[in-house]
């Protein structure tokens, strides 16, 4: 297995037959595998799942019985993984699935590296959240001394065998801070690729609310800052 994509889904029961849909035309070779993770759904999504997957045979899932963040379901995705490299995107179709097959062109194009990491890079964005975003790059490259951008775009790409040296990770968003972090301060090439993103199909972010929304991110993602400075992936 060449690749194997993490999907965390939590009440995603609308989107998971368009992400399916998708990744079918996106995945058009047999050593690539999707793994949807029921994060704790309460809407139904374990049912979609176990109706629609036996025909999806590139897709498999994982379940989560209750919710414990979205970092820590996709650690309990990539627990399962199978694959020489492994990653997770977003299931809101906010960010293409097969913008994951793209970052594994990129990879193979470099012979295979055992030492990259690539992220894709957000475009058609509302002006707020890139103005959010570009305050966030910037402070925690400043605090944490290493050059971290748009650290929450999607997908997120690297060998496997990257996840050996992770000690402690978040169980919530901050984890695409850590692994975008680490890669960097192990000296992992960081490739940037340019994704589009969208809006919502269906349903609403389980986050992304408003103001106060944003203020209990940051103070979560301030918080692990510290935590990482200190030493936590050292």
């Amino acid at each position: 297995m060449k690749l194997s994509l993490v999907i965390p889904c939590y009440d995603e029961a609308k989107n998971i037959p368009l992400i399916l849909e998708r990744l079918k035309a996106a995945i058009t070779r047999p050593d690539v595998e999707a793994i949807l993770v029921n994060n704790g759904s309460r809407d139904g999504s374990q049912k979609v799942l176990d109706e629609l997957l036996p025909g999806y045979p590139f897709a498999r899932t994982v379940l989560v019985p209750v919710n414990r963040g979205y970092g820590y379901g996709i650690r309990q995705g990539l627990a399962a993984a199978r694959g020489e490299y492994a990653g997770w995107t977003h299931a809101d179709l906010q960010t293409d699935p097969s913008d994951a097959l793209r970052a594994l062109e990129i990879i193979e194009r470099r012979g295979n590296p055992g030492a990259i990491l690539v992220k894709g890079s957000r475009r058609g964005r509302p002006l707020f959240d890139q103005v959010f975003t570009v305050g966030m790059s910037l402070f925690e490259t400043l605090y944490l001394g290493q050059r971290l951008w748009d650290i929450n775009a999607q997908p997120n790409l690297f060998p496997r065998r990257f996840l050996e040296s992770w000690t402690n990770p978040p169980d919530d968003f901050s984890l695409d801070l850590y692994a975008l972090y680490l890669a960097r301060k192990r000296g992992f090439e960081i490739v940037r690729f340019p994704v589009r993103f969208p809006p919502r199909i269906h349903g609403a972010s389980s986050w992304n609310t408003g103001l106060r929304s944003k203020w209990k991110f940051i103070k979560r993602t301030l918080d692990f800052s510290v935590r990482l400075k200190k030493g936590l992936s050292s």
